[in-house]
């Protein structure tokens, strides 16, 4: 029986999020203030509101944005001291965090996940054609020490950004030296953070440098190093393997070339490990039922970067007659994935000869953005072209048990020698229907194609492929004002998304779930979807809230269709829905005193395969949807915001409606499915002096045994954790 979790709460948010470097600066709002001198913000500013960019792709209030639009500042990055990014949506609104491993984390956002939800860092797509269907690590690889603010818009984003924005599109704004709000002269910041967890065995420090010229440039240097231990769970003990190392490091400059011209550069890198994928190794735990592995080692090091150059322009003036607005960005992204793999070394059972594995994935990505705006007599155009090109270089090597190569493999976990290219160009419009009703439109033509120099169609044999892929996509939505204060607003809309088949989909030889494997799939085709949401916002002084509804229509998705044994390919045959609601709110009875939450409910059915070598399909509940999820809290803050604490209560219902993919996956998900929980958490903080604060909270407080739906091994136990930030 499902557990039913009734709370009300919406996350409310402080500081100018989404404000350009170039824009003209208003004076600080009361969270940058206290940021900046590391106090706790009020929990809602009076004098200035929620900006966002994420849903319009421009500055906008957060209240007249035609969707929901999820957020967390840099202060609630820094009061929850978040372990990794991933981690950081855990209390978001009808967000599921699966993690197959410690050092991997894919959220399900409104029921999906993997590259079914676009990540943005500053603008630039993260996504790129090797990401893995299902859960998979990629968001895991973004240093959530380098982050300064996040925007969640659930839903839509195909229009505005193109090929995998389904269940959500995740834009990551980096941190800055912020040189446009320092006086004129020299300036120089600093902060020293650290982060421990007893649960997790775990010790992350930071390092920051600002400096520069005020409203004149500003230079931002950042370093992070992080070492895990193997997580200790309730009623589990330690989990072997589940510890990692990680180091990071970003770099950016901003040159404001005259009053409304901006030069930015942008570097950043990542480094982990020997992150244990450990559910399919001899180390899992067994949990409810949950089968252990037989790999005696499944471990990867993983190495991204992004560097860009963006050129940005506000309050133009009309340059060439008509443009308002600019941005020209150019990016270059790599991504670098080794797996160290040791086979079926089970205990009397004599390995094969062959049971050493290495493989390895190299991408690299070349990207070019350039967006306008118009304001015109008649509305706002923002309007422009975005173009991603992936190169890939993918292979493998097989060792025999005494060291000696066995073989080369015609290819790694995707094809070899290959490129992926998505071009697209975009359009949306706003314009306002009278003084109360805000019309947005938007529309996106968009061209994939994928050049796969060498994969192996079938055991032995030697191919190559190339495909391409057209797509117009569309949406509508409306805004219309129940007040003249923009406290209450109703909002409706429809869009169009899809999401063009990629690499992984086309070329893919690997194993998934728990070790079928997955065959190359050529000939797909993309996927296609609509959204259709309605809702209501509400921002007064003492309540925030919201209420939305939301019914996403699936064809032709792309299912894993099983072909015999323990191997499956892929075929454009998923039909279905997924629908919730979501419903969140803050009441605020005065400076001190506030309590929050939220709840959603979910549910939907894809069509799937049941069975192998049964051609069947039939119509299954969507995977790893956990229908019920909640939030609620309290909260207190001295009169002087130097000190305090919240009680958080965060539950999950039980997930036990399992698809037959559920059924296989039987090494992460028990057999009678996973177990509801309720996890409660205190925690609290003390600006000592203007310079140094600490944070510390108690997780788990009742030592909840639990495990995220879909995840590969269980969640800490009671535990502290305990943080510091040195400004100078």
């Amino acid at each position: 029986m499902h557990k039913k979790y009734i709370a009300t709460t919406l996350l409310t948010l402080a500081g100018l999020t989404g404000i350009h470097a170039a824009d003209p600066v208003p004076p600080p709002a009361p969270a940058e203030t206290a940021a900046a001198s590391g106090e706790t913000p009020v929990s809602k500013p009076a004098e200035l509101p929620e900006v966002v960019v994420t849903a319009t792709r421009t500055a906008t209030e957060a209240i007249k944005a035609p969707a929901q639009v999820r957020q967390l500042s840099s202060v609630d990055l820094q009061e929850r001291q978040v372990r990794s990014l991933p981690e950081a949506l855990e209390e978001l609104p009808g967000v599921n965090v699966q993690k197959t491993a410690n050092a991997q984390g894919s959220p399900y956002i409104r029921g999906f996940t993997g590259f079914r939800n676009l990540a943005l860092i500053d603008g630039i797509r993260f996504n790129n054609s090797t990401f893995r269907d299902g859960p998979n690590q990629y968001w895991n690889t973004i240093d959530s020490y380098a982050i300064d603010r996040i925007e969640l818009v659930p839903g839509q984003g195909s229009v505005l950004y193109g090929s995998d924005a389904i269940g959500g599109t995740l834009n990551l704004f980096t941190k800055s030296s912020n040189f446009r709000n320092e006086a004129p002269g020299f300036f120089f910041h600093g902060l020293s953070a650290y982060r421990g967890s007893t649960a997790e065995e775990s010790n992350m420090g930071r390092q920051e440098f600002q400096f520069g010229e005020g409203g004149r440039w500003g230079l931002h240097l950042g370093a992070s190093l992080k070492s895990f231990g193997d997580v200790h769970a309730a009623g589990l003990g330690d989990q072997p393997e589940t510890g990692y190392d990680e180091w990071a490091y970003d770099i950016r400059l901003d040159v404001a070339l005259d009053a409304n011209w901006t030069l930015t550069a942008v570097h950043q890198q990542l480094r982990q490990n020997d992150a244990w994928r450990t559910h399919q190794t001899v180390e899992g735990v067994s949990w409810q039922g949950t089968r252990v592995g037989t790999d005696t080692k499944r471990a990867y090091d993983q190495e991204r970067s992004l560097s860009y150059v963006r050129l940005e322009g506000q309050n133009l003036d009309n340059l060439a007659g008509f443009i308002d607005a600019a941005s020209l960005t150019v990016s270059l992204q790599s991504a670098n994935e080794y797996e160290h793999r040791i086979r079926y070394d089970q205990p009397g059972v004599p390995p094969p000869a062959d049971r050493v594995d290495y493989s390895q994935v190299e991408l690299r990505t070349l990207g070019l953005d350039l967006q306008l705006q118009s304001d015109t007599s008649i509305g706002r155009f923002i309007y422009g072209v975005d173009y991603y090109r992936d190169s890939v270089s993918s292979g493998s090597q097989r060792y025999r048990r005494n060291g000696t190569l066995n073989s080369i493999g015609i290819q790694g976990p995707v094809g070899d020698d290959s490129t992926y290219d998505l071009l697209g160009a975009y359009l949306n419009y706003e314009v306002d229907l009278g003084s109360r009703v805000h019309l947005f439109l938007g529309a996106r033509e968009t061209y994939a194609a994928a050049d796969i120099g060498r994969y192996a169609p079938s055991a032995g044999v030697v191919d190559s492929y190339s495909d391409s892929w057209t797509n117009f996509s569309a949406s509508g939505r409306i805004v219309v004002d129940l007040d003249t204060k923009d406290q209450f607003k109703v909002f409706a809309g429809i869009s169009q998304g899809f999401r063009a088949p990629n690499l992984s989909d086309l070329s893919r030889l690997d194993t998934n779930l728990s070790g079928e494997t997955e065959l190359p799939s050529p000939g797909l085709d993309p996927e296609q979807y609509i959204n259709y949401e309605i809702g209501f916002k509400a921002d007064t002084r003492y309540f925030s809230g919201s209420l939305s509804y939301f019914y996403t229509q699936i064809d032709d998705m792309i299912i894993r269709r099983p072909i015999g044994g323990s191997s499956v390919i892929k075929s454009n045959a998923g039909e279905g829905f997924i629908h919730g609601i979501e419903l969140a709110g803050e009441v605020r009875f005065n400076d001190n005193w506030s309590v929050f939450g939220h709840v959603s409910w979910t549910e939907g059915e894809v069509d799937q395969y049941p069975r192998a070598n049964d051609p069947t399909i039939r119509n299954e509940p969507a995977s790893r949807v956990v229908p019920w999820m909640g939030r609620a809290g309290v909260r207190w803050n001295s009169t002087n915001r130097r000190v305090w604490a919240e009680l958080v209560s965060l539950s999950h219902s039980q997930y036990d409606n399992l698809t037959s993919a559920d059924q296989r996956d039987n090494q992460r998900v028990p057999p009678d499915g996973n177990p509801s929980f309720n996890i409660i958490t205190l925690r609290g903080g003390w600006q000592i002096t203007e310079h140094i604060g600490v944070t510390l909270a108690l997780e788990n407080l009742l030592d909840e045994e639990y495990r995220y739906a879909g995840s590969g091994s269980n969640e800490p136990g009671f535990g502290l954790v305990a943080g510091a930030v040195i400004k100078f």
